[in-house]
């Protein structure tokens, strides 16, 4: 069996990856700040982001759930900001929502993200009040008393496949500077330690990317629990050690290691926390 992404998934994946890395560079994700780019969002419902799903017969690009998992991906590795997987699952439902002249969030669970920037809110928001978010570039309301309602397994699956994203780019920032931050007259990456660090952040990566993946395929909600799962633990402590292999640096508001931290840390909060992840995996056996 061979589980690799055809010629065409590859081809999209390149696309967004342009796109993405051409409009949300280190500048404009600190100049937006905690507000939505308007453009830049219309910018991604023109080029089919959030009607990636729908058919072509309805203005979509008629795509399925494994090309929107990887286009996820890389909205991850930038960081890209918004309630993405709200107003994708929204596209076909909310009108706008797919051309992304309209912004959609969800309350789910007991947090809202970018509950004040969204022109609509699908669920329950009454009562919500604004929290002191983690991530700077993520605002967020909790709602009083929620109870924990059932997670949508899409929804968990693309947080999970952003996590993914923003654990391939830690890696791939910890082995760049450790191959160029010099200490002793050596680089820092010829040591022990920081090879053991890379190495560990690049075992959970690929070990994600296949369950991400595979997830995507079968669509099975205890499958995608666990990809969710590996994706948290692949995003989390990657940017930990991402950080550690930058010591004080990493810290900085010039660099972005600190803040995939926080972003992962966020979206481990979102759809599905590690502990629904884990009990749904227990149910099952």
């Amino acid at each position: 069996m061979h589980f690799q992404p055809t010629e065409d998934q590859r081809a999209l994946r390149k696309g967004v990856r342009e796109l993405l890395e051409a409009r949300c560079g280190r500048d404009a994700l600190r100049a937006a700040g905690a507000r939505i780019d308007r453009s830049l969002w219309q910018e991604l419902g023109r080029a089919g982001f959030f009607a990636l799903r729908l058919p072509e017969a309805e203005g979509g690009v008629g795509l399925g759930l494994p090309e929107a998992a990887l286009v996820f991906e890389e909205a991850g590795r930038v960081l890209l900001p918004g309630p993405l997987v709200a107003t994708h699952l929204a596209a076909g439902t909310v009108p706008g929502a797919a051309d992304g002249t309209v912004v959609v969030t969800r309350a789910d669970g007991g947090l809202v993200p970018w509950l004040e920037e969204a022109d609509v809110v699908l669920g329950d928001a009454s009562g919500a009040v604004p929290v002191r978010s983690v991530d700077p570039l993520t605002p967020l309301h909790r709602l009083p008393s929620a109870p924990p309602g059932e997670p949508d397994p899409e929804a968990v699956l693309l947080t999970a496949a952003e996590q993914l994203g923003s654990a391939g780019c830690t890696t791939g920032m910890a082995v760049r500077y450790a191959g160029e931050r010099e200490q002793f007259g050596r680089p820092i990456g010829a040591f022990q330690a920081v090879k053991h660090l890379c190495a560990g952040m690049l075992v959970r990566t690929e070990l994600a990317r296949a369950a991400v993946y595979a997830a995507a395929v079968t669509a099975d909600p205890v499958e995608i629990a666990g990809a969710k799962l590996l994706a948290d633990e692949a995003a989390v402590r990657g940017a930990r050690d991402c950080l550690q292999v930058h010591g004080g640096m990493g810290f900085t508001w010039e660099a972005e290691v600190h803040l995939h931290l926080k972003r992962a840390w966020v979206r481990a909060e979102l759809g599905q926390t590690a502990a629904q992840a884990e009990e749904a995996l227990a149910a099952a056996l």
